[in-house]
């Protein structure tokens, strides 16, 4: 810190109680300055050499000894002038960036300037704010500090404007070029921690945890002049908007809500939001782009403010994780997490993709042919995301259908190349709302394609009570067709023929359906019935016929009937998994009728039970 010695006399002040000040002398005191609530005994003649103030004031006095004089309105109170007042009688005075200001602001009052004397006070001062307050890093930051309280004086001798222009330049320096002080994560570096990459002398962001100690108004004007000069990264910015949220932010919602911070908290937060960078705030993390947006909805920000946020969020939805988009409903809402939202975030990243897909395309005159998201990124990690949303907001009571069908519904279908994450949320949510409709739980259940559930998925499903038994059956019979087409794969590879193709794609499965018709019809002929079980437990006995360690399972009479009805492969079988025909062929076989004789078990025979090991 800088500092400078004005004067060499002793210091001859003295303090008669509270609010009486003197100089001790020889000769008797001739005048009386009031300044706030202290009076200063002093001498005119010292006072008047130097000060064109207090000589106008002087001179149009009545002439009564002592004179006493009001000083309203003195910038920086009686600190500030006993400043002043030392420098005239010759005391050693020390300035520093703590009091410069107030000196400075109160030698402007008392017209303390060339005109007057020679090398009087005013120069002095600007001399030392130029030439060494100004060129330092933590002296600019703590004068433009203390500048604050001195409004308007500091700003009309534009000592606020000084500071902010010499922070900002600073800003903008080579980091490897640096060789100041400077702050940068403290608590880390006094633990001991390696807070730097090994190599790296000062970060890009090394100036942003010295400049979170301005007021957020000053803040303000600190990050437009940096942002003005066009120098600095926007990823930059937005990690020193983050480290002042961080600062100034309250963790909990009590203190963020209490009727003496909401108002200021209101303010920062609008303010940061106007301070994102140019690029729409791209360059900031979308962890904390989110997390302002809960604060701006918390404290009722102005809507232009949660708009624009809205809109950045938008632009990289792909970035953001569960726990970031579990924002709280808020009244009238009636859910525990504001689904809406992340419905509006969805909607947004969806237009935004499509659009720039379009410019594509336009781009290089090709036509568009609706399949966007297929082999995109950014399409998969979203989701990921929205299925595993989907799973953490599922137990929700209050959660409708159909709001988690529109959301589920707003990620296309080759966004999800895997489907565990939505079964698991659909899981989730009937095991929560088990009085749902028989419509609702077959619309949520629909959204779920059993093709691309993996085999522990599958397993699962096979078992979960929770799930219409139709969509059980569908779930064993592709496993089964799976099956069958492994091996007709390992066979054809053996005979150096050519591979049955991926089960995943449509047009290949209709080819390979007879095959894997024959194949099931052949495991399954070879499967003995035992009947004496059958008559005792009231069920059909399992017994594999092993292809590459699975074979097909009988289901229970009940499972049968619609195992049956889905039999049918080539004649409006839908993809997935539904009979598209108004009734079964009488003449095709179904699986559960390949056998010596058809087995009737008895209608008091216990059903099997189906049990979640979720």
């Amino acid at each position: 810190m800088k500092f400078m010695k004005l004067g060499s006399k002793p210091d001859a002040f003295q303090t008669d109680g509270n609010s009486v000040r003197y100089i001790s002398s020889e000769l008797a005191t001739d005048v009386i300055v009031n300044v706030g609530d202290v009076k200063f005994h002093l001498h005119k003649f010292p006072l008047l050499s130097k000060s064109n103030k207090l000589q106008k004031i002087v001179s149009k006095s009545n002439g009564e000894t002592p004179e006493e004089l009001s000083l309203a309105d003195f910038p920086g109170g009686p600190k500030a002038f006993e400043i002043c007042a030392k420098f005239c009688y010759g005391i050693t005075v020390t300035l520093n960036p703590y009091n410069v200001v107030a000196g400075r602001c109160a030698a402007e009052y008392l017209e303390m300037t060339e005109e007057i004397e020679r090398g009087n006070l005013v120069l002095k001062i600007e001399i030392f704010l130029n030439s060494s307050i100004l060129r330092n890093w933590k002296d600019s930051i703590i004068v433009l500090q203390t500048a604050k309280s001195l409004l308007p004086w500091s700003e009309n001798l534009k000592i606020v404007g000084r500071c902010i222009d010499s922070i900002a330049s600073k800003t903008s320096v080579d980091p490897t070029l640096i060789t100041w002080s400077y702050t940068y994560n403290r608590k880390l570096a006094s633990l001991g921690k390696n807070i730097l990459p090994n190599g790296v002398k000062c970060p890009k962001d090394w100036w942003a945890e010295d400049i979170c100690e301005l007021d957020i108004d000053l803040y303000k004007r600190v990050m437009v002049a940096i942002k003005s000069k066009g120098r600095m990264d926007g990823a930059v910015i937005g990690e020193a908007l983050k480290t002042y949220a961080v600062r100034w932010l309250p963790d909990s919602v009590d203190a963020l809500l209490s009727e003496v911070h909401v108002l200021r908290n209101k303010c920062l937060v609008e303010t940061i939001i106007c301070l994102l960078p140019s690029d729409k705030g791209i360059s900031c993390a979308c962890s904390f782009l989110l997390k302002l947006l809960k604060v701006a909805i918390f404290i009722g920000a102005d809507d232009s403010s949660r708009e624009d946020l809205i809109r950045s969020i938008g632009l990289k939805l792909d970035e953001a994780s569960v726990e970031d988009l579990l924002v709280p409903a808020r009244p009238p809402q009636v859910g525990i997490y504001d689904i809406d939202l992340v419905q509006l975030l969805v909607d947004r990243f969806v237009e935004n993709e499509k659009s720039d897909v379009d410019l594509k395309i336009s781009g290089k005159n090709c036509k568009n042919d609706g399949d966007f998201v297929l082999g995109s990124g950014p399409w998969m990690k979203v989701g990921k995301v929205i299925d595993g949303y989907l799973a953490a907001i599922a137990n929700d009571p209050n959660l409708s259908s159909s709001s988690f069908i529109k959301l589920s519904q707003s990620i296309p279908d080759s966004a999800r190349p895997i489907h565990d994450g939505l079964y698991t949320a659909i899981d989730v949510y009937l095991k929560e709302h088990k009085s749902i409709t028989k419509s609702e739980k077959k619309s949520l259940c629909g959204l779920i394609d059993v093709k691309k559930l993996t085999t522990d998925a599958c397993m699962h499903a096979a078992q979960n009570e929770h799930l219409p038994l139709r969509m059980v059956v569908q779930v064993l019979f592709f496993e089964q067709v799976k099956a069958a087409a492994a091996g007709t794969h390992q066979t054809l590879k053996n005979d150096n023929d050519v591979a049955v193709p991926s089960r995943n794609s449509e047009a290949n499965w209709g080819k390979t359906a007879p095959e894997n018709r024959k194949s099931l019809r052949k495991q399954m002929d070879e499967v003995k019935i035992k009947e004496d079980e059958i008559l005792k437990n009231g069920k059909l006995s399992k017994r594999g016929h092993k292809n590459r360690g699975s074979g097909p399972q009988l289901l229970p009479s009940r499972s049968r009937r619609i195992f049956d009805k889905l039999w049918i492969v080539g004649k409006g079988f839908g993809i997935n998994g539904e009979n598209k025909s108004s009734e079964t062929s009488g003449s095709s076989q179904s699986p559960t009728s390949m056998f010596r004789g058809e087995i009737k078990s008895s209608g008091s025979s216990s059903r099997n039970r189906r049990h979640s090991i979720s």
